[in-house]
């Protein structure tokens, strides 16, 4: 700024000689969909708001607990032991509302800042176009949100075709569900700033149908930006229930000829009344009862935790590094155990759409085995790390050149934002995420008359940046290679 020398004296002038820098964007923000306990939260409507939580106890304040299960009896014996199993509640039309256990599995996996959207509460229509309306309509919100990097749907997979299913309607539900993902790409392609994880609609039932039926659906389209995996995961959380809904229902003692010697004061009781202090309440009989609920737990599609592996090795490592080989916690088993076989069909398929698989492995336990995105036969966008760290790189140029909108388009500006980009990627070239003996050989940034731009270009109020990175790739395939080597002494 030119000064205004009056009145003689000495002046001071700061000038900047370091380039602006340019500053990471967070990686791994994911945002979930799905229906919730609560639709308002003090006084604000939580439909379709895409609500930032940090931690699942935020989450339970804000939206609320799962939904609890109940509306059933467990049939005992005359000695107060449970005479037939239960039904799995898993079946359960409650049983769909996933999201509140999707979030604990996130944070039990290392997640950490995230986004809600909530559908609705869990009275929410089950019927097909319902609930694909009510997702795509929260996609829409979604939009709005700068932060969010990640797209998951817990609840999406809940979708069921009626009992009697046809053929027809199986496919139809199917096709429905594979076209929320699509909308899904398709907003990951159009803002650029975000990864879609995603499940298989029968990912808990085994067989190569569903992956099948899964690549028939997806689509062709924007496929790089987004990655699949199989199959569901049987977690440690046990279901929420409703004891004051769950009833016992006890057969009387009978004599040798058959007659009934007292009918069972415990008949019809539910298990709040059981464990009360009741006139007939039955601490052991509550106990079975329970230890027969027991036997179940929550069964989920495995996005969730694959996106809460994502945010642990992109604070641990980094957002270039493979989420993959890495073991996934609260976890009993898997719904489907993947062989070598299936495995090999899963990685690698004429049509490119990688399903990334999760496996058991003896002494490692459960680990995400898969780190491609659905465009598995594009040699550029064929990994997971790599096309989430053009991402970062992308939102966080963008970002960080917006400053330069309107300043003059000369050599000034041009090195000024040169120098800003190759700052920051010589930071990731030192963290590992480029590759080159050099900097020069890891990437490279262009910008200027006779290089990116034309005068005409200048005359229109364009500043083209070039950049070019070499970014690390996974060694997918490690290859050791043996020989006999003939005596020599």
């Amino acid at each position: 700024m030119p000064l205004n020398l009056r009145t003689p004296g000495v002046y001071i002038v700061e000038e900047s000689k370091f380039p602006p820098s340019v500053v990471p964007v967070e990686t791994a923000i994911p945002a979930f969909f799905g229906y919730t306990r609560n639709a308002q939260y003090k006084g604000t409507d939580l439909v379709n708001h895409p609500v930032a939580v940090n931690s699942l106890l935020e989450f339970q304040e804000i939206f609320g607990l799962a939904p609890a299960l109940g509306g059933f009896a467990i049939a005992l014996d005359e000695d107060g032991n449970v005479a037939a199993p239960v039904a799995d509640p898993g079946q359960g039309a409650n049983a769909r509302f996933r999201l509140a256990y999707a979030l604990r599995h996130f944070y039990d996996n290392g997640g950490g800042r995230c986004y809600v959207v909530s559908l609705g509460t869990y009275a929410a229509s089950a019927a097909t176009s319902d609930i694909v309306d009510a997702h795509v309509a929260a996609l829409d919100a979604l939009a709005r949100e700068d932060e969010p990097t990640l797209i998951v749907f817990p609840d999406l997979s809940g979708m069921r075709p009626p009992p009697a299913a046809t053929p027809a309607d199986i496919a139809a539900t199917r096709a429905a569900y594979h076209s929320v993902l699509v909308q899904a790409l398709n907003q990951c392609a159009e803002l650029g700033d975000r990864f879609l994880v995603c499940d298989l609609w029968d990912g808990d039932r085994p067989g190569s149908d569903g992956i099948a039926a899964f690549r028939n659906g997806i689509g062709t389209r924007n496929l790089k930006y987004g990655a699949a995996y199989h199959p569901y995961i049987q977690t440690t959380m046990a279901w929420s229930w409703d004891e004051s809904t769950i009833t016992v229902a006890q057969i009387a003692r009978r004599n040798d000829d058959g007659s009934v010697t007292r009918p069972s004061p415990h008949n019809g009781m539910t298990l709040t009344a059981l464990k009360s202090g009741s006139p007939n309440s039955n601490p052991l009989i509550y106990a079975n009862a329970r230890s027969e609920l027991a036997r179940f737990s929550v069964t989920l599609p495995p996005a969730a935790a694959v996106v809460g592996i994502y945010a642990t090795v992109d604070r641990t490592r980094g957002v270039w590094k493979s989420p993959a080989n890495e073991s996934l916690s609260s976890v009993i088993d898997l719904s489907v155990r993947i062989d070598q076989d299936l495995n090999d069909t899963m990685n690698l398929e004429p049509s490119g759409k990688a399903v990334n698989a999760l496996r058991a492995f003896s002494g490692k336990g459960f680990l995400v085995w898969g780190a491609r995105t659905l465009a598995g036969n594009d040699n550029e966008w064929r990994y997971v790390s790599v096309r989430r760290f053009f991402n970062m790189v992308e939102e966080s140029t963008r970002k960080a050149t917006e400053p330069f909108v309107f300043e003059p388009n000369d050599a000034r500006t041009w090195a000024k934002v040169k120098a800003m980009i190759e700052n920051f990627l010589i930071i990731q070239w030192r963290d590992g995420a480029l590759v080159g003996a050099k900097p020069v050989d890891a990437f490279y940034v262009n910008v200027g008359l006779g290089v990116t731009m034309t005068a005409q270009d200048i005359l229109e109020g364009r500043m083209n940046v070039e950049i070019g990175m070499a970014v690390a790739r996974p060694a997918e395939f490690v290859v050791l290679r043996f020989s006999h080597k003939m005596q020599e002494s």
